[in-house]
């Protein structure tokens, strides 16, 4: 009995080193435009699509355990497996593509910022250049294990959601329904909508950072088993914060008829409908999920364009050791920045164009992804099993069905 206690206590503690990689990439997910997605189609539509949060959930899992078995096998990040195996003109396509998304997405979460601190009456001028220099000097003037153990704080963070949920009395009866008996009204606009849920919850850049962290952390394949229990932890807490955010602005928004555009008006509309404080703790984890995102996003962003092009990457790298590194996540920041200061920003037009070249490049990455991760030379022993495949191909596909949905539906 003793030596089983003292076992479980040994395995607890060195999953407790290797958490990490899987909870954040994870949360992350639920960045400034996960929360509008969630917000808006709860608002509309009620708890008639919380179904859609279990594909989105399954997909999830299968391919970030794809990425960190390739990252802990290899050693190598994504860009780097693309570039040695795909070449230089394919990857310098496909990395342009991806880098001018992530200006795009960053901005959005400087967005959020902007946001979330007008429901606390600060303006924009004041909080998006503070927390501008707040994630620029976490991740260059820190290291990895201190960003990450930040990067873990801001995940639990998200939770807060549940509160705002709870303090809007949700139908459970209806909600249960609602997952049990899916429903949906099939036109344009609810399309659309499912498209966003379950398009929100894998993007390009993920698939690039989660490697990347797994490969920073110096995970080896022995400890691979706990790598997976934390990709099914990230994986569980990205789904719970989106269900407690949709059944919030369903439960409130959608059973006053209150229609909104973005996240900041569902905090803001939750005041009145289920008080101050659930319109704050709304408001502060839209906050939290922006300031989160903004960093993650760059530095993903930074990874994988360095690793595709050979440069030094790592948070734990000296300015002089990476140069590139740290020049181009400060660039990202600094153009987020500006972009959202500038007086009348096209935010709308941004984030429209940003989906459309994300909704472009994923098919491309994941397809490379699945062709890399089933490659002997590459991966050996590790290479994928016929169920991997199976589920993998579907996810594929039903992505790629996605993408282009969301290309060609606006034009119909």
């Amino acid at each position: 009995m003793k030596h089983r206690r003292t076992a479980w206590f040994r395995n607890f503690a060195i999953f407790l080193a290797i958490l990490g990689p899987g909870i954040i990439t994870g949360s992350v997910d639920n960045d400034a435009g996960g929360i509008t997605t969630y917000s808006v189609a709860a608002a509309l539509y009620g708890y008639k699509l919380i179904w859609t949060l279990i594909p989105s959930f399954i997909v999830l899992i299968v391919i970030q355990e794809m990425n960190a078995r390739m990252g802990i096998v290899t050693g190598k990040g994504l860009a780097d497996l693309i570039r040695e195996n795909a070449g230089v003109k394919v990857t310098f396509f496909i990395f342009v593509g991806l880098l001018l998304a992530d200006i795009g997405n960053t901005t959005t979460e400087f967005a959020g910022v902007a946001g979330s601190m007008e429901v606390f009456h600060v303006s924009k001028y004041i909080s998006v250049p503070i927390v501008g220099i707040m994630v620029w000097v976490l991740v260059v003037k820190g290291n990895y294990k201190i960003a990450e153990r930040i990067f873990l704080i801001f995940s639990v963070s998200l939770l807060m959601y549940v509160v705002s949920a709870l303090m809007g009395k949700p139908d459970w009866a209806s909600i249960g329904k609602s997952i049990i008996q899916p429903k949906m009204d099939i036109n344009e606009r609810s399309l659309m909508v499912i498209i966003g849920i379950i398009g929100t919850t894998i993007a390009p850049w993920m698939q690039f950072y989660m490697q990347s962290s797994v490969i920073e952390k110096g995970l080896k394949m022995k400890e691979y088993k706990y790598t997976l229990i934390d990709i099914i932890v990230g994986c569980t807490a990205t789904v719970v914060v989106a269900f407690f955010i949709m059944v919030a602005c369903a439960s409130t928004l959608h059973v006053k008829g209150v229609v909104i555009n973005e996240a900041k008006d569902a905090a803001m509309a939750l005041k009145p409908l289920a008080g101050a404080i659930s319109s704050q703790v709304f408001a502060f984890g839209l906050f939290i999920a922006s300031i989160f995102s903004a960093t993650i996003l760059p530095l993903a962003t930074a990874f994988y364009v360095c690793e595709a092009f050979g440069f030094e990457a790592g948070i734990d790298k000296k300015w002089k050791e990476a140069p590139e590194f740290f020049i181009l996540y400060t660039g990202i920041i600094v153009l987020g920045v500006i972009i959202i200061l500038i007086p009348n920003a096209p935010l709308i037009a941004i984030t429209l164009w940003t989906q459309i070249i994300n909704g472009l490049l994923l098919p491309v990455v994941l397809v490379c992804m699945i062709l890399l991760v089933n490659n002997k030379k590459i991966m050996g022993e590790y290479v994928n099993k016929p169920l991997n495949n199976y589920i993998g191909w579907i996810s594929v596909i039903l992505l790629i069905g996605l993408s282009v949905a969301l290309l060609v539906l606006p034009l119909l």
